[in-house]
């Protein structure tokens, strides 16, 4: 007969501070009892709590305060790399109001980099949108788009601070349907690091995605620099043979 397996204590201890949170309905920011109030709660050895307190401060479900105590984290946005999703779009599900800061917003002819991203002739003309995007007054990311204007005539007349890129392109019957993706990790240039709040040379999530119209043409090619504290990915792998499916996070 094969064993149970034994349920580690700092696992148990996490269980317990999760159900705490979800049975009280603790908002983000909500502050938790103290960890020697918790131990007597749930009968916790205190370097067990602790460790467990660690961990999901790690993952990103707590944050502490030196001297003040342990407090819910506000939910990362997620970002599914499935889909072809606006942020306004990701953060709407959130509950969260989305602000939007454009640092550039212009037509440029563009470079042999973006010209084979966009597969245009050098020199063409692009539009190039850069936006940071801040939720509760902290930057979540930066975002740098450049659309094929040939495709898309018109949208340096919109205000990007308040209109959603993918609801103008809609709007104007340009339907997105997939694209190209790479995701992985950067550091943090001095700009970068300015405009997100983080130090200089700290990691950020880097995503840079090719995105097609439904007749296949490259219509958009942008790049996102995240916070790993304030950005999540997730997608869902799925196993040819079997056609089961299990999720998978950054």
């Amino acid at each position: 007969m094969e064993k149970m397996k034994k349920i580690r204590p700092q696992d148990m201890a996490m269980e317990q501070i999760e159900w705490y949170i979800k049975e009280n309905q603790l908002k983000a920011h909500a502050k938790l009892p103290s960890e020697r109030e918790m131990c007597t709660m749930w009968k916790l050895n205190r370097s067990t709590l602790h460790a467990a307190i660690q961990q999901l401060v790690e993952e990103r479900k707590l944050y502490s305060i030196k001297g003040s105590g342990t407090y819910v984290a506000p939910p990362r946005l997620v970002r599914d790399i499935r889909a072809v999703q606006s942020t306004s779009e990701a953060m709407r599900k959130t509950g969260y109001f989305l602000w939007t800061e454009v640092l550039i917003s212009r037509i440029e002819l563009c470079g042999e980099y973006i010209a084979r991203k966009l597969q245009i002739k050098e020199g063409d003309k692009v539009f190039h949108l850069y936006r940071l995007r801040i939720r509760n007054n902290v930057p979540l990311m930066l975002e740098d788009s450049y659309i094929n204007y040939g495709k898309c005539e018109g949208l340096e007349t919109h205000n990007f601070a308040e209109e959603s890129l993918y609801k103008v392109l809609d709007d104007s019957k340009i339907l997105l349907t997939k694209g190209k993706e790479k995701i992985g990790i950067t550091f943090a240039t001095e700009e970068e690091a300015r405009l997100l709040k983080v130090e200089e040379g700290q990691y950020l999530y880097y995503q840079s995605v090719v995105v097609n119209d439904i007749a296949g043409e490259s219509i958009e090619f942008f790049r996102i620099m995240a916070r790993p504290d304030q950005v999540q990915y997730t997608n869902v792998l799925t196993r040819t043979d079997t056609g089961s499916e299990r999720s998978d996070t950054i």
